[in-house]
């Protein structure tokens, strides 16, 4: 009998996957045991060829070569991995190989990373598809019982190429052709874009705004203090409070209302992120970067889903896993946990994958033992968890209404009647180190017991001076949500894609805004660059619309079903690229000023990247990379030890990467023991104070 091979996304799943089949004998960038051959792809080993593999004439960026529109599309192996894919291709090939098993994650992005390397090792072999939300053994187990046809997913497939050869196409012909234009480059992307208008948007609303004062006048009660109507001429606010101060006031009705706040929804990937980013300040791209960890750990389920419930085959283990949650929290949950599993349980709203939960290995994990991040993303689904089977918030509402010297007054507070899920909540809550701003939606203070014709006497007036507030710039909490509802109201309610990208692409999205220039981080604010509001400004509406875009994905979604024909949805892109050449011909004089000035700027100052500690550009010199804040001490110096050791300089590319993406992937780091080299990311470890550097394995792909 002939033996199988399973292909994953990484070593570490490889890994976890040959431990549950049996294959642990250790070969070259594969294992095997029992009839198994477990190997793993790197994340994407193969990718869209550059535009000079179709020809010589595009290694120079031209008008005159645009619009680049491949006839047959060719790929090749990604940088630093080509000896990976060879060993998959040898594997492949292997005579005693009868057939093999895409275990790469289980998703659109995964599926193309598998087929993209089956084709390009010209196998023809038999397919088969894992399909898997954890990585617990009794999971990978259950998903080898039920393996499905590799055909069942080549609408998956087909919808992730489109996806794919629509962001090469529509990023390397408008890329070069405004990079031309405008002297300067500029990143042009299909979802890259409208995300920038977004922000651009917000950031002019934000410098438009005139604050306007108002006053409100208000009377102290004693125990309480009423508000009046806000007024804008502060001589009418200075009339009431004449009028009132001094004079008794009588309870003219006083309003009851019980009202609930029904448990919170399981999270997605985009609500993890947005909450991660509100309570601990990460962004996007690390809350995903930790959830990934925690899945392949076993801790979490696939975290890149867009199903916010469970499903109904998991309903009878809930309160076993309730449990085991519980008892690993840093704070007491209460005796009796309530499990209403009928608020997570929906079949008809997990597609792909159900919502990001612990799973039943959380009961062994040391919390103390994970880095600080992971720890802080476990425990936040976990929170959930326990929050969202619980039972619903009570509270009682009153709004009394007052007069005083002819002129009425309001003032509202409330009273918990049941903590419900709140209680869970608020423990966590009350954990963090930095306590987010929350809208309560009510007046927090419980008034006293009133009465409808009681009277208070000589209250004190006063007038209560304030100034509108302009719009907030965007935080990533507030963009994912954005992002998430871009062009919505232009979709019918049944949609099933809407938005700007999916939650497993829109962190990389906002990395690519920041690492190109568009974006700067301030803080925890996204606040456009001078070249990122020129750029909004000379592209044309149909690249920067939300709506577009919006609808593109709902294609793709289409496609993945099998309603859309792939070749209809492409055409559609290769129109549109050859609409946008044949419109931009000459630049705008007055944007090609600015982006001029912009790029002098740029070069004279030598900023590679964005200061992790305070957002201030990070400039090259000629020993480092330092912050170009004075009151910031962040500094990465290029004599270092730890880059010397392993064979590496900190270049300006390396520093670039490690400020942007916070990590750099070398596949030929030199061990000081033993000269040889091997595979192994370098990752930026600012704790505030120092600057150092760590390296990060993936399990069985250490050092050799």
């Amino acid at each position: 009998m002939g033996k199988i091979l399973v292909v994953t996304e990484k070593p570490s799943v490889a890994q976890s996957i040959g431990a549950v089949l049996g294959a642990k004998k250790r070969g070259n960038g594969f294992m095997e045991g029992d009839g198994w051959l477990i190997s793993w792809c790197f994340g994407h080993l193969v990718e869209l060829a550059p535009a000079d593999a179709y020809g010589e004439q595009y290694k120079r960026w031209s008008y005159e070569t645009l619009p680049i529109l491949p006839g047959v599309w060719k790929y090749r192996a990604s940088e630093g991995k080509k000896k990976q894919l060879d060993v998959l291709r040898s594997l492949m090939s292997r005579a005693d190989v009868d057939s093999v098993v895409c275990a790469t994650d289980a998703g659109r992005e995964g599926e193309l990373i598998f087929r993209l390397v089956y084709d390009q090792c010209k196998c023809k072999k038999p397919v088969q598809r894992l399909w898997i939300s954890s990585l617990e053994d009794s999971a990978v187990r259950d998903g080898f019982g039920k393996l499905r046809p590799g055909a069942d997913f080549d609408n998956l497939y087909r919808a992730a190429l489109c996806r794919a050869q629509a962001d090469y196409l529509v990023g390397i012909n408008a890329t070069r052709l405004f990079s031309c234009l405008y002297g300067a480059t500029l990143n042009v992307g299909r979802v890259q874009s409208p995300t920038l208008a977004l922000i651009v948007g917000r950031e002019e609303a934000v410098r438009g705004f005139v604050s306007e004062p108002f006053y409100i006048p208000e009377i102290d009660c004693g125990q309480f203090t009423a508000s009046g109507d806000k007024q804008k001429d502060p001589e009418a606010a200075e009339a009431v409070h004449a009028a009132a101060d001094g004079q008794d006031v009588v309870v003219l009705s006083v309003e009851k209302q019980t009202k609930t706040i029904a448990p919170p929804k399981l999270y997605d990937l985009t609500t993890l992120q947005r909450e991660a980013n509100r309570l601990f300040g990460y962004t996007a791209q690390q809350t995903l970067d930790y959830a990934q960890s925690l899945y392949e750990k076993k801790l979490v389920t696939y975290p890149r889903t867009d199903s916010r419930y469970l499903t109904s085959d998991m309903e009878a283990g809930l309160p076993a896993l309730v449990n085991a949650v519980s008892a690993i929290l840093p704070f007491p949950t209460g005796e009796s946990l309530s499990i209403n599993a009928g608020a997570v349980i929906k079949d008809s709203g997990v597609s792909d994958h159900h919502a990001i939960i612990p799973t039943p290995s959380i009961q062994k994990a040391e919390l103390s033992s994970l880095p600080s991040g992971e720890r802080d993303i476990l425990t936040m689904i976990a929170v959930r968890l326990i929050c969202a089977l619980g039972g619903k918030h009570s509270y009682e509402a009153v709004t009394a209404v007052l007069e005083c010297g002819g002129h009425r007054f309001t003032a509202k507070g409330k009273s918990v009647l049941s903590d419900g899920w709140k209680s869970i909540d608020d423990s966590f809550r009350s954990t963090l180190k930095t306590k987010p701003d929350e809208d309560t939606g009510e007046d927090g203070a419980a008034l006293p017991e009133l009465s409808e014709g009681q009277i208070f006497d000589s209250v004190t007036a006063a007038v209560r001076e304030g100034k509108t507030s302009p719009p907030k710039r965007y935080t990533e909490d507030t963009l994912l949500s954005a992002m998430e509802t871009a062009g919505a109201e232009d979709f019918p309610d049944d949609a099933e894609r809407k938005g700007l990208g999916t939650p497993a692409t829109r962190a990389a999205t906002i990395e690519k805004l920041i690492k190109s220039g568009f974006v700067e981080r301030q803080k925890k604010n996204l606040v456009p660059t001078n070249k990122g509001i020129n750029l909004t400004a000379v592209l044309p509406e149909d690249i920067k619309s939300p709506l577009l875009t919006a609808e593109w994905e709902q294609k793709l979604k289409l496609v993945e079903r099998g309603e859309l024909a792939g070749a209809g949805f492409m055409d559609g892109i290769a129109s549109l690229t050859r609409e946008l050449v044949a419109a931009h011909r000459v630049p705008v004089p007055e944007y090609a000023a600015l982006f001029a000035e912009a790029s002098n700027t740029a070069a004279k100052d030598g900023i590679v990247g964005a200061c992790p500690r305070c957002g201030s550009g990070v400039a090259e010199s000629a020993k480092g990379f330092f912050c170009s804040s004075r009151a910031c001490k962040f500094a990465m110096w290029k004599d270092n030890r730890f880059f010397g050791a392993k064979g590496k300089k900190l270049d300006k590319k390396t520093a670039a990467a490690l400020l942007t993406e916070g990590r750099i992937f070398f596949s030929d780091l030199r061990s000081e023991k033993t000269g040889k080299t091997y595979a192994a990311t370098i990752l930026l470890d600012d704790d505030g104070i120092k600057t150092n550097y760590k390296l990060e394995f993936e399990k069985g792909g250490g050092k050799k």
